[in-house]
């Protein structure tokens, strides 16, 4: 008899914060540092990054805006869940929020592949979703070590795909383990897609 098992997944951690007044507020805010952040634009223009991100300019979110402070809180506990889902000895110590910063996506902007460097686990929150607006397209940690292998049928199924793409909603929280590659193709709605993503590290 054959059996073939499946050997060290990925793992992707998907929720919804259905908090109506908790988006709307975080929207404001956003939009208001898009308009305000003046060294955030300057970088952004700098490095020819599309939109607006706080991401070089404003490491204190939380502290600033109590609508990040109660995410944050939010974030941690599923956070929490994961870290336990992927077995992980902590060894005493915990994960905890390193970074936390806004994405303002407009239409034509997009998020070359990129992981995020001396991370355990990474996410974003999604605020504003319109229609036709970019996915997160993750992509399949192997390609580097496949060498000669043919590539995927068209019709393989999720678990042997080379990308997957996630198309989340407003309030959707994703998770995932800061070494796996990700990008966002191309905006294709006319309104932005606003997103929160953050970074936790390992604190012993």
């Amino acid at each position: 008899m054959s059996d073939i098992e499946t050997l060290f997944p990925t793992r992707l951690y998907k929720t919804t914060l259905p908090d109506a007044a908790l988006i709307a507020d975080i929207a404001a805010a956003s939009q208001a540092l898009a308009l305000d952040d003046a060294a955030g634009q300057l970088w952004c223009e700098k490095n020819g990054y599309p939109g607006y991100t706080s991401y070089a300019s404003l490491n204190d979110l939380p502290w600033r805006f109590p609508e990040f402070k109660t995410l944050t809180k939010l974030i941690d506990a599923h956070v929490k869940a994961f870290a336990k889902a992927l077995e992980f000895d902590l060894g005493g110590g915990k994960l905890v929020m390193d970074s936390l910063w806004v994405n303002i996506l407009p239409e034509g902007g997009f998020h070359a592949a990129h992981i995020h460097p001396h991370s355990v686990v990474s996410g974003t929150f999604y605020v504003a979703v319109p229609k036709s607006a970019s996915a997160l397209r993750f992509e399949d940690p192997r390609h580097a070590m496949m060498m000669a292998a043919p590539p995927r049928k068209a019709k393989a199924g999720r678990e042997n795909q080379s990308f997957v793409s996630i198309a989340p909603e407003s309030g959707t929280l994703l998770l995932w383990e800061s070494w796996l590659r990700h990008d966002v193709p191309v905006n294709r709605a006319e309104k932005e897609r606003i997103s929160v993503s953050f970074n936790y590290n390992w604190v012993s």
